[in-house]
């Protein structure tokens, strides 16, 4: 099955807040969470000055294996789920199996996608990558499971407190 049906297949069964899995060909994976209507949420490339851009494109055509490369600042965006920039021979698809955490309510990942949209981070491949994001958008708490040496379903505390100061400040308040 092509890359193109691929996403034709998951736009047509996910659901949201599904955890969605794009597998590079060199080993790692790529993580969003699916925000229906064929649209994912996803660590995406910032808005970045000319000389950046030129350098990261340059390295994209050294390394075409590795999709957008994440370099320091990164962005939180809703894109369609086809227009997510993956390397040649990438599959994608839903993986919510490969955590072993209780998702939150719709509501909850909810507020954390509405609150972290559009905000800026600094990327850090081993403690604030695009998994942690995903896991904390769908769990509640930030992991990621593809670092080697590194314990499986292991919380990163850093991570998920960082995501959470975001999702507090822009929570309604109620005034009674």
């Amino acid at each position: 099955m092509n890359y193109q049906q691929q996403v034709y297949q998951i736009v047509s069964t996910a659901k949201f807040g599904d955890l969605i899995e794009f597998c590079y060909p060199i080993g790692y994976s790529h993580w969003g969470v699916y925000a229906e209507d064929g649209y994912v949420i996803h660590f995406a490339v910032a808005d970045e000055g000319q000389l950046m851009s030129h350098i990261r494109n340059s390295l994209q055509v050294m390394f075409p294996v590795c999709g957008d490369l994440l370099l320091g600042e990164t962005m939180i965006r809703r894109v369609p789920l086809g227009e997510v920039t993956v390397p040649k021979g990438a599959r994608v698809s839903i993986n919510n199996t490969c955590h072993t955490f209780t998702p939150s309510t719709p509501e909850e990942i909810m507020l954390r996608c509405n609150a972290l949209l559009g905000q800026v981070f600094q990327y850090h491949l081993f403690n604030f990558n695009c998994e942690h994001f995903a896991t904390f958008v769908r769990y509640g708490k930030a992991v990621c499971n593809q670092i080697p040496a590194r314990r499986k379903n292991t919380e990163c505390v850093e991570a998920t407190a960082i995501f959470k100061d975001f999702v507090i400040c822009k929570e309604p308040t109620h005034y009674e």
